[in-house]
């Protein structure tokens, strides 16, 4: 029996009941201790705030803030932040997300993405993870917006690597085409975020694993120089197998990076959380991760779609080269 194999029967066999569904429907869960993140202070606290500033006096938005992101601190306090550019407002409303959400968002900022660039250029970034809120009121779903930000960043930061989490451009394989043909992008991101089942329960109707995947796929196709990436979050009643099941999917499209997360309740309007697997199990995880052919794995707890992706990046530059 071969490693995968023996991690799979370990892994099908791993969850129990109880571990997916809640003693209580009434009562909020309290977080595990391996949640529990500390301030940063000395330098980390000078890069915090200046990162903060940063963002600021240019006018940018961060998923960091707007998502909640528990790991602001340490990402912020090491100079790094995850752009969120289109506006604040999404037009979609997944029931995870803490997002704001709007049918009608205000118009495009036609500086922004001299804005977004400049912000790069003055955090002295190495990597830049750009990230978008759903425009489905626009024609080609900002893609040609999302283009000239890529553009502008590497136009006056031509040694940072780019990467961008993006939406599923309701599908439009045209609007990813005018958004990938040559981009300097060196990551294209998009996340199907839960199992295939939790489809309609989690995300917004518009969305679907079966889009997401044709659009990660389209992007392997249109650049198959540029690395594809996905998320998955676990928490939300999905089995230990299904989360393998999900694994595998992506890897049939050859998606080359993974992160998995735990996902955490933003306000109680949204989702509850339904199991917290230990950092054990996201180990485990990681392994049978890396064991599909993924050549670039992030998976714990406080792990999101963005995080560390620069090191990661790293990781696998290096790898190719030896």
């Amino acid at each position: 029996m071969s490693m995968v194999s023996r991690r799979l029967r370990v892994v099908q066999n791993g969850v129990s009941e109880s571990e997916v569904t809640p003693k209580s429907k009434s009562k909020t869960r309290r977080l595990p201790d391996w949640f529990k993140t500390s301030l940063p202070t000395g330098e980390a606290q000078r890069l915090f705030n200046k990162t903060k500033e940063a963002i600021s006096e240019l006018t940018l938005n961060t998923v960091c803030q707007e998502a909640r992101c528990p790991n602001i601190h340490e990402c912020w306090g090491r100079g790094t932040a995850t752009f969120m550019i289109a506006g604040q407002e999404c037009t979609r409303a997944c029931r995870f997300c803490a997002v704001g959400s709007t049918k009608r968002p205000p118009p495009l900022d036609p500086q922004e993405p001299e804005n977004l660039a400049t912000a790069i250029d003055s955090m002295n970034l190495q990597h830049a993870v750009i990230t978008v809120v759903n425009r489905d009121d626009l024609k080609d779903s900002g893609a040609r917006h999302y283009r000239d930000c890529i553009s502008e960043a590497h136009k006056k930061c031509p040694d940072v690597t780019l990467e961008l989490l993006c939406s599923d451009l309701a599908g439009d394989i045209n609007d990813l085409k005018l958004l990938l043909e040559d981009s300097p992008l060196k990551i294209f991101a998009h996340n199907v975020e839960c199992v295939p089942r939790l489809d309609s329960k989690v995300r917004d109707p518009r969305a679907s694993f079966s889009q997401s995947i044709k659009i990660l796929k389209e992007a392997k196709r249109i650049r198959p120089d540029i690395l594809t990436k996905s998320s998955i979050m676990v928490g939300l009643g999905e089995t230990d197998q299904e989360v393998i099941e999900t694994m595998k999917l992506l890897r049939e499209i050859d998606v080359d990076i993974l992160t998995i997360g735990q996902y955490l309740q933003p306000h109680k309007k949204l989702l509850k959380v339904l199991r917290f697997p230990t950092p054990e199990k996201f180990e485990e995880w990681r392994g049978i991760a890396e064991e599909l052919g993924f050549k670039g794995v992030a998976s714990g707890p406080l792990v999101r779609s963005s995080y560390k992706s620069g090191v990661l990046l790293r990781e696998i530059s290096n790898h190719k080269y030896q």
